[in-house]
């Protein structure tokens, strides 16, 4: 652990901590004075509320808006800015002398002036100190290490920095004497030159000046040493100075005298500026979370609270560091609305926080409630009866001060980071502000109110150095800190928060507050309301006072009195006759402050006619003007002859105490039938709290004989109406309450005793001759042997009735405990199915509790050995049951035979009965199993597997199963292998079957199946579990085929719908922008993908991986391409092993039909390749026809043209995409279908086919493009224009004519000359297209394969350019790989 630093701050004492319940947090002035002994010792303690009482924030956060305090860190501690203050001192007297101030560096660390200063001062001063050699103890005394002959360094600083300015500081440099020629200094042993010729040389270039000369020693010689004041002009030798100078200064220089009256003037107080910006609460408070933040580089949350401390009092004990903070303190809650809730505010409360509003605690109501002597300050004191609101942030502080006129203060945390405070004691207060002087004394004498002003704090450590108690506490958010009379308090904020505090005033503080007022007189300090006035207020209404203020107001008005005949005597005799009555208490406390001492005047004052508007207090009379005494008037409140009757109602009030205090006395020492009823002691009670008498000693002595009372009333009353808190026939005990019977009977010889009369005493005199008879009788049913059960239970329910402990109960209850066991024995033993081994035992311990008796014993016996029996049979069929191998059935049939006469119920011999049972059932299955012919499902073995596993029996076919079990577990994760691709949510049954829920349209499949199931519920084979259900119930494979065939059949219906319908949507007549497609459903744009199989188009950012490379396979969409299409060699050897198996599932059953149609449509494929040769090369030259006339948006990858194509090729084609089987064959009829008839080199085209020459021969075709270039282009631009409003002219129904004419003709019509070609060619399928407008749109079109017309501004093509060079797209370069 490392060790702390010596100057590391070191954290002092924490306060108390009090956590009050409900009861005592109920009365907030109640709790400070209980608390008061304990807290006033450390002046300042904190108070945690209940958990559950949170208020509401009730602060307009809106309207919140405040300018802040700037506070400097290093200007807040009294040293340090001594320290400062010094510095400045010293670096303006330099700047005086033309000299700039630059602080050396000693040991590399910045030389302490002011302490290098005080320390050579409190050796001698300079002279003595090199005199005696104690510079090397002065460095020593500064914290340098020994031996570095730092002591020579500090001299020659101290002599070039420090020692010029003590001298002018003691004066030694203004040694002069005034002569009718000037200021010459007078040297001892020398006379003054008188003859000597003024010769000066001005310090301005070769300007030479004859009129001027050394006012020290007359003398103009040595012009170039001769110096001018900059300020008066006065010359001086640079020798001739006290010290002399070495050097011409560069800057301007004063001489001494110029020097002395600048540094004469009086500094101006030091306080707080106020910030240039206007903060909401959320802006300072990102403000405020920033600065933490950043400061210390984590967190604000984070940083511990220890760190903020000891970082705080390190920066404002630094010179070298400038942290500056702000601090939003004194925010009136009048002008912005207390935190906490109040009646009629802008906040609304919601019934449940209805009781804030009320509660003492709310600042808003604590100044000002009855206990607090503040409410009978007639004027609203902002901060001190209504609350002040502050803000913090990290390292704003609140100095060391206490409050006004020494009251107490509370300060509630409403949220935010906690807030620090250390406190001294009330009794210290003199001690620390005598410390403070004494370490400070430079600030005191500027400012001698200097600790009010809220602007000096003083390291705690340094107080305690001292002997002053200082105490410590973090205040969390929801927490009060309170502080008492006259404790001195400090502290400083952890971060952003928001407080609130306000004052109140007890009696304690009473005699306080009149000293505290003369404390004020001497300061010349205002009084926030005149103490005089509030003492008078409280007089005029003496008879509503609490008994204990009255007496205090009686004591203060006492003294009042008498100083104010004291003074008004004096007055009379020093000649002041004219007497003039004035309503001080009508004007504003600043026009009625007395001119002195700043006191506000309430019972008399002196003015003057000379002096309008201006008064003085009694005590500073002399202080008013210089006119004669007799002009003087005394205004005065009150006449003497008004007071003393004042003082005398709060007197007589005092004393309405004393005739209640005799009736309390008499009513106490009653005896016999003079004793009073207990409504006269509430009564008396009642006048103490309405008189609000003081809680003395008979009071207290009254409440405890009335609770006394009342506890025996509430006895008597309960032992009369036979009240029980528990009842014996519940299975209880013994009350708390219960009294034994010589219990009962002292307390009857109490009530006779008490000082309060009982109406219940008589009655329960009677109540005590019962019980005794019930003793008797009791006696007697004991002796007896042969007593029955419900003369027992009488006796007790006698009991019942007498709230007393009875000796004879406990025997009774025994009594009965016995015989009711006998009869729990008794019906378990008939009824053996109910008598378990738990209900043996339970009746076992509960006769091993009862009192030994024969019936008992006998009965516990035949327990005992029945129970010995059962759990011997029940631990060894348990161990039969748990046997591993398990047993053969012959063994634990043997077993089971065994337990039958056993009168129990026994759960272990019941499993072994039932185990058997099953294991005869199963044997008989697995039998038929082995036996059947015909080849069983795999669920149904796996379920016969599961349930032989569950039985505790040795079952031979087991084995033999539970393998067959595995191998078909193994071959469908082999299948799923070969079949499946990498996080397919396709599973192997869905995969292998035909599709069955093809939807058109819907690319969301599950939703959709999930629909159709919902509303088709007769139909079947729509989704997988209708069709997994199809093959489990199918008798055998064939079957089982068939319906994978109508499911192929349904596959083929859907898929042509679909391929139909997707084929429609994507025709040129439809706009692109009303288009849904991809999985995206979104229009198309950019590079489009089109599948093979459902025709649908997709975006190729949306459907490609980036990885994914152009293929020359068919391209098939994510929904169509549902397994990895394994060849057609992995399959085979897959099906041969299922069938050796000899055991079918669903799986395998789709695996086998997948194979022979696989094998089937291969067989047609050949067929087709034979017989459609011509058909294929004819369909190709349709293909080259119409390969780019049906596209509406540029796919990168082509599609098989359906124009032309035969449905037997179409459909021959779909069915060996669908297949997830690959074979040569699907790839070799994609190709023929995609490119024309492949030969041996695999030209596609050019074996079979015969091309036109313009297809192949690419000059002539860019020729005639050119050709047709210009003949088109006037027509397109026509066209451009006319298609916005042909747009419009498009309505609805023709394009759903339009859709319909097409998809019912075929989707392999050819619509090249559709109406809408017009507006197809007028569009730009240039991604990202401008639209041009105007009359001439220029237009390109592309060289490559597509030959689709782009606008040439979309493409960034020149007119020129165009005419000279082939454009191809973007699609044609990537397709064809340029």
């Amino acid at each position: 652990m490392t060790q702390p630093r010596p100057d590391e701050f070191k954290p002092p004492q924490e306060c108390p901590v009090f956590e009050p319940s409900w009861e005592e947090f109920a009365d907030p002035f109640a709790y400070i004075n209980k608390i008061r002994p304990i807290a006033e010792k450390t002046g300042i303690c904190k108070v945690r509320p209940p958990p559950d009482w949170q208020p509401p924030f009730a602060c307009d956060v809106d309207r919140l808006h405040f300018t802040p305090r700037i506070q400097r860190l290093n200007e807040l501690e009294a040293q340090t800015r001594v320290k400062l203050n010094f510095l400045d001192q010293i670096a303006k007297f330099w700047e005086l002398q033309g000299c700039s101030l630059k602080i050396p560096h000693v040991e590399r660390k910045i030389l302490d002036l002011y302490q290098l200063n005080k320390n050579v001062a409190d050796e001698g001063g300079f002279d003595i100190v090199c005199r005696d050699r104690r510079w090397t103890a002065i460095a020593l005394k500064m914290g340098f290490a020994p031996g570095k002959a730092v002591g020579s360094h500090l001299r020659s600083h101290y002599e070039r920095l420090l020692y010029p300015y003590n001298l002018f500081q003691s004066g030694a440099n203004l040694l002069v004497s005034w002569t009718d020629s000037g200021c010459v200094k007078t040297e001892p042993g020398t006379e003054p030159c008188e003859n000597n010729r003024p010769n000066l040389r001005r310090r301005m270039g070769s300007f030479v000046v004859d009129l001027y000369m050394c006012l020290v020693c007359g003398s103009g010689s040595d012009e170039d040493r001769l110096l001018l004041c900059d300020g008066c002009d006065a010359s001086y030798h640079t020798f001739c100075l006290i010290p002399p100078l070495h050097d011409i200064p560069k800057g301007d220089w004063r001489c001494p005298k110029c020097l002395a009256q600048e540094c004469s003037k009086p500094q101006e107080a030091f306080g707080f500026e106020q910030a240039y910006r206007d903060y909401s609460l959320r802006a300072f408070g990102e403000m405020a979370d920033s600065f933490k933040s950043d400061y210390f580089n984590m967190p604000v949350h984070m940083v511990p609270t220890e760190l903020v401390e000891k970082e705080f009092w390190r920066l404002v004990s630094t010179i070298e560091e400038d942290v500056t903070v702000e601090y939003g303190a004194d925010i009136a809650s009048k002008e912005f609305g207390s935190g906490f809730p109040i009646k009629n505010g802008r906040f609304k409360v919601s019934e449940k926080d209805e009781k804030y509003l009320k509660c003492g605690w709310n600042l808003n109501n604590m100044a000002m409630m009855d206990p607090s002597v503040l409410t009978h300050v007639t004027a609203d004191i902002c901060g001190m009866t209504l609350p002040w609101l502050y803000v913090g942030m990290c390292f704003s502080s609140f100095c060391w001060h206490i409050e006004d006129h020494w009251s107490y203060s509370i300060n509630y945390l409403h949220w935010g980071e906690p807030k620090t405070w250390y406190g001294a004691p009330g009794f210290a207060a003199e001690q620390l502000e005598a410390v403070m002087k004494k370490l400070a004394p430079e600030l005191f004498q500027i400012q001698p109110d200097l600790l009010h002003q809220l602007v000096t704090i003083m390291n705690p450590n340094t107080l305690m150095s001292y002997g002053v108690p200082i105490y410590r506490t973090n205040q969390c958010a929801g927490e009060f800190v309170i502080t008492f009379p006259r404790a001195y308090h400090s502290g400083f904020n952890q971060g952003f928060n928001f407080a609130e505090a306000v004052n109140f005033c007890t009696v304690d503080w009473m005699a306080l507050g009149r000293q505290c007022v003369d404390h004020y007189r001497l300061l010349h300090r205002y009084c926030v309301f005149s103490h005089d006035e509030m003492i008078c207020q409280m007089a005029s209404k003496a008879n509503s006072l609490d008994v204990v203020l009255a007496s205090a107001v009686q004591k203060d008005m006492k003294d009042m009195v008498r100083e104010e005949q004291d003074l008004r005597d004096k007055v009379r005799k020093m000649g002041v006759l004219r007497c003039e009555q004035a309503e001080y208490d009508l004007l504003q406390d600043d026009e009625r402050q007395c001119a002195k001492c700043r006191t506000t005047c309430f019972l008399s004052a002196i003015t003057c006619p000379c002096s309008p508007g201006q008064l003085v207090c009694l005590h500073h009379i002399q202080d008013l003007c210089s006119c004669p005494l007799t002009n003087y008037t005394l205004n005065y409140r009150f006449t003497l002859d008004d007071l003393y009757p004042m003082m005398n109602v709060v007197k007589q009030r005092a004393e309405t105490y004393d005739e209640w205090a005799s009736r309390v006395t008499e009513t106490l020492e009653a005896k016999l039938d003079k004793k009073k009823s207990l409504s006269v002691f509430r009564s008396l009670i009642n006048e103490s709290e309405s008189k609000m008498f003081p809680d003395n000693d008979l009071l207290r002595q009254l409440r405890l004989v009335t609770q006394d009372a009342e506890k025996c009333f509430s006895v008597a009353q309960q032992l009369l109406n036979g009240k029980r808190q528990t009842r014996y026939r519940c299975g209880g005990g013994k009350t708390q309450s219960q009294l034994t019977v010589q219990e009962l009977r002292s307390f009857v010889r109490q009530l006779y005793n008490i000082p309060c009369s009982l109406p219940q005493a008589p009655k329960l005199k009677d109540l005590l001759n019962c019980i005794e008879d019930f003793q008797q009788h009791s006696e007697k049913v004991l002796m007896d042997e042969a007593t029955s059960t419900a003369v027992i239970q009488s006796l007790l329910d006698v009991s019942f009735d007498f709230d007393v402990e009875l000796p004879e109960l406990p025997i009774l209850r025994e009594r009965l405990e016995q015989a009711r066991w006998l009869e729990g024995v008794q019906q378990t033993s008939a009824q053996p199915a109910t008598l378990t081994l738990e209900t043996m035992r339970r009746l076992i311990d509960q006769g091993v509790g009862l009192t030994p008796h024969p019936s008992v014993e006998k009965g516990m016996a035949h327990l005992q050995e029945l129970l010995t029996v059962s759990e011997h049979w029940e631990e060894k069929t348990s161990i039969l049951l748990k046997a591993r191998p398990p047993p053969s059935i012959e063994v634990l049939s043997e077993a089971a035979e065994k337990v039958v006469g056993i009168p129990a119920y026994l759960p272990n011999c019941l499993m072994l009965k039932d185990s058997i049972s099953r294991a005869r059932e199963w044997l008989q299955e697995a039998e038929a199993f082995q036996d059947g012919e015909s080849i069983p499902l795999f669920d149904k073995l796996s379920d016969m597997v599961l349930r032989g596993q569950a039985i505790p029996v040795q079952l031979d076919p087991l084995k033999h199963l539970e393998f067959l079990v595995t191998e078909l577990q193994a071959w469908k994760e082999s299948a799923a292998k070969t079949f499946l691709m990498k996080n397919s949510h396709f599973t192997l049954l869905e995969v292998l079957c035909p599709r069955f829920e093809v939807r058109a349209g819907s690319p969301k499949r599950k939703s959709k199946k999930a629909k159709d199931c919902s509303k088709k519920k007769m139909v079947k084979l729509d989704c997988l579990s209708d069709v997994e259900k199809a093959l489990l119930e199918t008798k055998d494979t064939t079957s089982a085929l068939a319906t994978l065939g109508e499911v192929r059949l349904r596959e083929m219906w859907a898929l042509s719908s679909l391929r139909a319908a997707n084929e429609s949507k994507l025709l040129p007549t439809a706009d692109c922008m009303d288009l849904k497609v991809c999985v995206c459903q979104n229009p198309p744009m950019g590079a489009m993908l089109q599948c093979e199989l459902c025709r649908d188009a997709f975006h190729s950012v949306c459907v490609r991986a980036p990885s994914d490379s152009r293929s020359t396979q068919a391209w098939l969409c994510p929904d169509c391409r549902r397994s990895e299409k394994p060849s057609l060699d992995k399959v085979l050897p897959l099906l041969a092993s299922l069938q050796r198996i000899q055991v079918r599932l669903p799986e395998g059953d789709a695996l086998h039909y997948l194979v022979e149609r696989t094998v089937s449509w291969q067989q047609r494929a050949r067929q087709v390749s034979v017989s459609h040769t011509p058909s294929l090369k004819c369909s190709y030259l349709s293909i080259l026809k119409t390969s780019h006339d049906q596209m509406v948006f540029y796919t990168e990858q082509r599609c098989i043209p359906l124009q032309g194509l035969s449905v037997e090729l179409e459909e021959l084609m779909v069915e060996g995409l669908l297949l997830q089987v690959s074979l040569p064959e699907i790839t070799q009829l994609y190709h023929v279908l995609l490119n024309g008839i492949p030969g041996e080199s695999h030209d596609f085209v050019k074996q079979y086919v015969t091309v036109p020459d313009e297809v192949v021969n690419g000059a002539e075709k860019k020729a005639k493009r050119r050709l047709e270039r210009e003949a088109l282009e006037t027509e397109r631009r026509d066209k451009a224009k006319k298609l916005q409003n042909k747009r419009q002219k498009m309505n609805k129904e023709k394009n759903l004519e339009r859709r319909a004419a097409s998809t019912s003709s075929s989707p392999r019509s050819d619509f090249s000359h559709s109406d809408d070609s017009e507006e197809e060619m007028a569009m730009c399928p240039a991604e990202g297209c401008q639209q041009p407008e105007g009359d001439e749109v220029d237009w390109v079109q592309c060289d490559g394969s597509c030959n689709q017309w782009f606008h040439q501004v979309c493409v960034g093509v020149t007119a020129e350019l165009a005419e000279k060079e082939d454009y191809v797209c973007v699609g044609c370069t990537i397709s064809d790989g340029r």
